[in-house]
Formats: structure tokens, C-alpha cells, sequence
């Protein structure tokens, strides 16, 4: 299970998801130096989850930075099928 849903990440506030992409990649570098000191870990797969996690955030934020991304999408396909009604 993801740590956090791409839904979830659009709703937040983009300081909210800065403060997340900070805590997130700290525990990233956490689990990181813990693996290359020779220590094990409780849950190798959450290292994988946190990088998925990392990178839709940064994905995220990139597109809204661009005035991409799904709320635009969802307008455009609203907008098609009323002039395809009217048609």
C-alpha cells in the first residue's frame, strides 16, 4: 500500500507537501545510512515506497507549477462531451 495516494497529495496545500517531501526524505537518508552501516531493517520495501512516495510528490508539485495535471484535464473532457451533446 502506498504511503501516501496521488488524491491525497493534490488536496494538500503546496506548504503542507513541502513539509511531507522534507519528512519523507529524511527518513529516506535515515534508512539509507542504516543499510550502509551494515544494519538490517524492519521493511526493506518501505525504502522503495518512500522513493515512489518522494517522487510523486516532486511530479506533483511540477505540474502544478506548469498548470498541468488532472483538474484541467477533467475541465477539458467536460467542456468536449457538452459540445458534443449540443451537437
Amino acid at each position: 500500500m502506498p504511503i501516501m495516494r496521488v488524491k491525497e497529495i493534490r488536496d494538500m496545500p503546496s506548504e503542507e507537501r513541502t513539509k511531507k517531501l522534507n519528512e519523507l526524505r529524511t527518513e529516506h537518508l535515515r534508512l539509507k545510512t542504516m543499510i550502509r552501516a551494515g544494519g538490517t531493517i524492519e521493511n526493506p520495501a518501505r525504502v522503495k515506497e518512500l522513493r515512489k512516495a518522494i517522487a510523486r510528490i516532486l511530479t506533483i508539485e511540477h505540474e502544478q507549477k506548469l498548470g498541468l495535471g488532472k483538474t484541467k484535464t477533467k475541465e477539458k473532457a467536460k467542456e468536449k462531451k457538452k459540445k458534443e451533446k449540443k451537437a
